[in-house]
């Protein structure tokens, strides 16, 4: 066994002359473990609102988006889209045709995307699970319908249950000038039942989801289309599918996976998650440097055995490593305790629910979510073992500071 790990290992379970370092000792160890348990509670916390934020967004955003590089729309009747459309590994092919227009209701207006959608939209099962009021309806026996986001419900004031007043969506005609002396001869003027109203996020509630007919109407759009949303099989790679189509298409497409799609939100929840990291690591930094205090006891303590050594012939080196041990055990002993205690509170949180949120939120259950990543219990341990040697080679310095002197005074 190493001699330096078998002394520190001696002198850590060791009776002390003094009981204040066995004191000290014990809330270096205390703080340590409720530090790093509150970090990888708090990570797993961020961890488990990304999974909640994400899955309602991936429910309105497909697995992947092709767009032309260039315009607003292209054919999709090309032998490369009609072949791939075919393709085994897709669960989903959606055409989409969308624009900017004017919404009316009654006696209210507002400014919303469009967006006409082909049947296999609908094969994504969680559109329901976004659904706030109706139902997500394009089509039934009486003709096409409107679901729209709740930005916009909230400005046209929409009564998904009033069947006799339908939107109105207006659309700039094609090759129209603007010259005539009736303005709204120069707009397509198109009726449309709302029934749903679906809540996800401001920039997604801004948009009215329509038939890709009825859009192809009002656009005056025959054939071409803005993008298709594409969503694959389980068990296929986006990213491995993602280049495959990349490499076929070349410069004329643009093709986006999830991330592209929503970059502001993936940077925003990767910045808020390291934030909270780097506050919580000063905290447990402070606790850490609290072993200085706890070596540097210790050391006083065990003067004379460090002059005994020294005569038996232990170089400064070994000495040092003593006093190295004795700090990383101590620290590294209330971050594994601390590691086990938040995996037992995560898990408890996401079996029982223990700890609710306010009862007014509607978004998700009243219990916070917890999501468990393996590197988030790597980064913890890193931490504390960085921080941990830092300070313990600070101590361990001291015990090698007056050797020679003390030599001399045995």
């Amino acid at each position: 066994m190493n001699t330096a790990l078998y002394i520190a290992r001696r002198y850590l379970f060791a009776k002390k002359s003094t009981n204040a370092i066995n004191i000290i000792s014990t809330i270096s160890v205390l703080g340590v473990f409720v530090g790093s348990a509150a970090l990888i509670i708090i990570l797993s916390v961020f961890n488990g609102f990304e999974e909640v934020v994400l899955k309602m967004f991936n429910t309105i955003t497909p697995q992947l988006v092709i767009a032309p590089a260039k315009g607003k729309t292209f054919d999709p009747g090309t032998a490369y889209f009609t072949q791939l459309k075919k393709a085994g590994e897709i669960y989903s092919y959606t055409e989409v045709l969308s624009e900017n227009a004017l919404l009316r209701y009654r006696d209210k207006q507002s400014v919303g995307l469009v967006k006409g959608v082909s049947t296999a939209y609908l094969r994504n099962k969680s559109l329901d699970s976004i659904t706030v009021q109706g139902k997500f309806v394009l089509q039934n026996d009486a003709g096409p319908n409107a679901v729209i986001g709740s930005a916009l419900q909230n400005y046209l004031m929409v009564n998904t249950n009033d069947p006799f007043t339908q939107l109105q969506i207006f659309s700039p005609k094609k090759g129209m000038s603007t010259s005539s002396i009736n303005p709204a001869d120069d707009f397509m003027n198109e009726y449309i039942p709302v029934s749903g109203i679906f809540e996800v996020q401001q920039d997604f509630d801004n948009i009215a989801i329509v038939p890709l007919s009825f859009a192809r109407k009002l656009l005056q759009e025959d054939k071409k289309i803005s993008s298709v949303e594409i969503n694959l099989q389980k068990g296929v790679n986006p990213d491995v599918f993602k280049a495959k189509i990349e490499q076929q298409l070349g410069n004329t497409f643009v093709v986006k996976d999830r991330i592209e799609q929503n970059k502001a939100l993936y940077n925003i929840l990767s910045t808020e998650k390291w934030a909270v990291y780097i506050i919580l690591t000063f905290i447990l930094i402070i606790a850490i440097f609290n072993i200085i205090g706890s070596l540097t006891m210790l050391v006083i303590d065990k003067m004379k055995d460090i002059a005994i050594l020294s005569s038996l012939g232990a170089g400064k080196g070994l000495i040092k490593k003593i006093f190295l041990f004795e700090g990383m055990m101590i620290t590294l002993a209330g971050c594994i305790f601390g590691l086990f205690v938040g995996l037992i509170f995560c898990l408890v949180q996401q079996k029982f629910g223990l700890v609710k949120m306010s009862q007014d939120n509607l978004i998700m259950s009243n219990a916070y979510p917890v999501g468990l990543k393996w590197k988030d219990f790597l980064l913890v341990f890193i931490t504390v073992s960085v921080f941990s040697f830092m300070a313990s080679a600070l101590s361990a310095k001291l015990s090698v500071k007056n050797i020679n002197h003390l030599n001399q005074d045995l």
